[in-house]
């Protein structure tokens, strides 16, 4: 076995030769010519002249020789569902999905929205739109109609496919007027919308534009929709994340790096073996799930697990008892999960058998030694952090004791995986830091490799602009997050550079909620900031000038207006981004030159010392804020 630091070496020394051999983990139709063409930075093409199908390696290549084996297995514990789909099964279903696609007028290249909460024919619809050419984009079951209208507009989808409801804590959330509402606000009109009725919630259909999934199902039981050999480089998908400014971006993948780069993370990261089975425990709306729930697993031939429900229902043992019933080899889940378990009677965690359990991984925000701690011990399996993002769609530092066993330390993700260059650099200078304990902003110098995203969708300056351009005198891609590198080269990462939070692993921009709030009728100025929660790692939390401040003059108005400005953020982003409190103030911090004092406000909601404030204009702007978290 090499050790883990020259497979490292290798892989950005001898980067060909490194990612040529990744690349025999999948099929390819056509071989490619050149494994990586940088010719244009930051914009990589990898697997240059080679053609491939995320479906067909996903789906199609597994059937002759594991076709009766489990491929998805689909728990709800909000509907009380259980359904396990084979490899044969599976392909059967994309087939149907896709011939229903295709008669809906959906040709290679078209986008297709995909609006659904955790059921099979969420990943029936990712999988048959890569397996015909087209580009999903999944939009999280949560977002209101506000948010899905800015998608819609910006992917303009040929069809959106759709749900009557999800549920949640078996509190069911009606997904249809949602959508409609969405789709009379989007200036783009998608020509049909795909529906999927799951009897939840009773809805009205729009003549000329709704279909019935089961009717389209049931004309194409038998269909034979061949896959659609693309170019390596072809875009697979779009997924949207937030950024600094309202408008979210959508991250553009590519098909054959994306598809090597998830088959060898699966070898040498998440410990699969093909006939295994992988349970990550996110959602399809987040990369996560596009990256380990649906291709991941299914392109290195495991069965993959995709539940719908909380970690918490019927009990606290649902996750472990569905760990010992399909023997799950490597489980993946969220920091704000664990913290949630932890708060439940501890008999949960023994209670079943994990002995086919080789480890949790967890990522999506940062985990606390505490947290990562009582978890490892809980179980007395290995925790291994991982630290990525939307914009990479597999990780950037981990452990890979796939390559060679290494220790973990509570508190850091790890190391730089196997084709990344990261460095820590001086924001101020554009220097690299290269001792122990100096904090930098975490960098990738170029090639990022493959699997990560090749521009944002239709916008490839905001791409350069966005990424590349932030660190003065140096074209490196920012991660936009503060980390440190100890003594032994593990990073810990310590917090954004910039005015994205990090919700219970999902992210939002500040200045989106922002825009929000200040849609209501009385508010004049608003500022919202992320501060540090126990079990969901950040919050947001706004203070708010008001036009007319009568209106909140007295404990009880003011609790009316705080549940009215947050029904807006519920109705505009949905409740994923409302914020735990909105604070009225009459004066925002700010410095002379009319700068909010963000940092400075985030600091004193948490309790720290604000740092210098030589700049403020108003010291008793700030003052009215600590008087109000009690600080």
């Amino acid at each position: 076995m090499t050790s883990y630091a020259d497979f490292h070496r290798r892989s950005l020394q001898d980067r060909e030769g490194f990612w040529a051999e990744q690349a025999k983990l999948i099929d390819w139709q056509q071989p490619f010519t050149q494994v990586c063409d940088n010719s244009r930075p930051p914009f990589t093409r990898w697997y240059v002249g080679g053609t491939t199908n995320l479906c067909h390696n996903a789906v199609d290549r597994h059937v002759a020789t594991r076709g009766a084996q489990n491929a998805l297995i689909f728990v709800s514990t909000e509907t009380n569902q259980e359904r396990v789909y084979s490899y044969a099964e599976l392909h059967a279903e994309v087939q149907r999905m896709a011939a229903s696609l295709i008669e809906l007028g959906v040709k290679k290249g078209d986008r297709v929205l995909v609006y659904m909460p955790m059921i099979p024919e969420a990943a029936f619809a990712m999988l048959a739109c890569t397996r015909i050419g087209a580009l999903h984009s999944v939009v999280f079951g949560g977002f209101a109609s506000v948010s899905l209208a800015s998608r819609i507009d910006d992917a303009e989808p040929t069809v959106v496919v759709s749900a009557d409801a999800g549920s949640r804590g078996g509190k069911v959330v009606p997904y249809k007027p949602l959508l409609d509402e969405a789709i009379a606000l989007s200036k783009h009109k998608p020509g049909k919308v795909l529906m999927v009725n799951r009897g939840l919630s009773p809805f009205t259909r729009v003549a000329g534009r709704d279909e019935d999934y089961t009717a389209l199902r049931e004309k194409h039981l038998n269909a034979q929709v061949p896959c659609e050999w693309v170019d390596a480089t072809h875009p697979s998908y779009t997924l949207y994340t937030s950024g600094t400014t309202g408008k979210p971006k959508g991250v553009q993948r590519d098909t054959g790096g994306y598809a090597v780069a998830l088959a060898a993370s699966m070898k040498h990261i998440f410990l699969g073996n093909p006939g295994e089975t992988y349970f990550s425990t996110s959602d399809i709306g987040w990369v996560v799930g596009h990256s380990y729930i649906v291709y991941g697993p299914l392109i290195y031939g495991m069965a993959t697990i995709m539940y719908e429900g909380l970690p918490i229902r019927p009990d606290a043992a649902i996750w472990w008892s569905l760990v010992e019933k399909y023997k799950v080899t490597s489980m993946f889940s969220a920091p704000t999960a664990i913290r949630v378990l932890k708060k439940q009677d501890p008999a949960a965690l023994s209670k079943h058998d994990l002995s086919s359990l080789r480890a949790l991984f967890l990522a999506g925000e940062p985990l606390d030694e505490p947290t990562a701690k009582w978890i490892s011990e809980s179980l007395g399996k290995p925790i291994i952090d991982n630290y990525w993002q939307t914009e990479t769609g597999w990780p950037i530092l981990t452990i890979c004791n796939g390559v060679e066993k290494q220790a973990s330390k509570f508190g850091s993700p790890g190391k730089p995986v196997y084709g990344y260059d990261v460095k820590l650099i001086d924001e101020n200078t554009g220097q690299e830091l290269t001792g122990a304990n100096q904090k930098g902003v975490v960098a990738i110098e170029g090639p990022l490799p493959p699997g990560c995203m090749q521009t944002v969708w239709r916008d490839d300056d905001r791409f350069v602009k966005t990424y590349w351009s932030s660190i003065p005198g140096r074209q490196v891609y920012s991660t936009f997050d503060w980390g440190i590198r100890d003594e032994d080269g593990y990073l810990f990462i310590l917090g954004r550079t910039d005015d994205v939070i990090n919700v219970a692993g999902h992210r939002l921009g500040t200045r989106e909620i922002e825009e929000s709030i200040s849609s209501h009728a009385n508010v004049a100025e608003v500022a919202v900031v992320g501060v540090a929660d126990q079990l969901k790692g950040q919050v947001a939390m706004a203070f708010a000038v008001l036009k007319d401040a009568s209106q909140a003059d007295t404990p009880e108005k003011a609790l009316k207006l705080e549940g009215a400005i947050m029904k807006v953020v519920d109705e505009q982003l949905g409740a994923v981004a409302r914020p735990a409190r909105v604070r009225f103030v009459s004066v925002l911090p700010k410095t002379r030159s009319g700068k909010l004092l963000r940092r400075a406000i985030q600091a004193v909601c948490e309790g720290r010392d604000p740092g210098d404030l030589t700049t403020i204009e108003d010291p008793s702007a700030l003052q009215q804020v600590k008087d109000l978290v009690g600080g």
